[in-house]
């Protein structure tokens, strides 16, 4: 399980440093493959290769009707390795789809990362705090 968020900075090519607490797991987990994909929330997901074999599996079956959003996840996915520095390489095509700039913010989220830019993530949840807690959650306490 990935939890936790970690501000990064995305160098001159777009590579980005994985932390330490994160890599040996993803060593074990997934021989260092990875792969990045888009979310139509302006943030990229970044999966170990075999949850993202899984998951790959049920987008592709979805129905003709859901061909939009297959090329949202399908369309845009990446396959990434990390290199002897713990780092990967984000592409352009994705940075630029998202908007992402040089400060980013790596989100464990369970089985995955999310990637925000650092100003992007920052805004997404100032919005939700000011929409209210969504009804689904009324329940939910500490």
């Amino acid at each position: 399980m990935f939890q936790g968020a970690s501000a990064l900075s995305l160098d001159a090519k777009g590579r980005m440093a994985v932390p330490s607490k994160y890599r040996d797991a993803l060593m074990v987990q997934c021989k260092s493959r990875l792969t990045l994909t888009k979310h139509p929330h302006d943030c990229l997901l970044l999966f170990p290769r075999p949850t993202w074999e899984s998951h790959r599996e049920k987008i592709a079956a979805w129905p003709m009707s859901a061909r939009a959003w297959q090329r949202i996840f399908l369309g845009n996915a990446s396959d990434v390795e990390l290199d002897s520095a713990g780092r990967i390489l984000v592409a352009p095509e994705l940075r630029s789809a998202v908007g992402m700039t040089r400060e980013v913010m790596l989100l464990g989220m369970g089985s995955h990362f999310e990637i925000w830019d650092t100003a992007k993530l920052a805004e997404s949840e100032s919005q939700a705090v000011a929409a209210g807690i969504p009804a689904v959650l009324s329940n939910f306490s500490f």
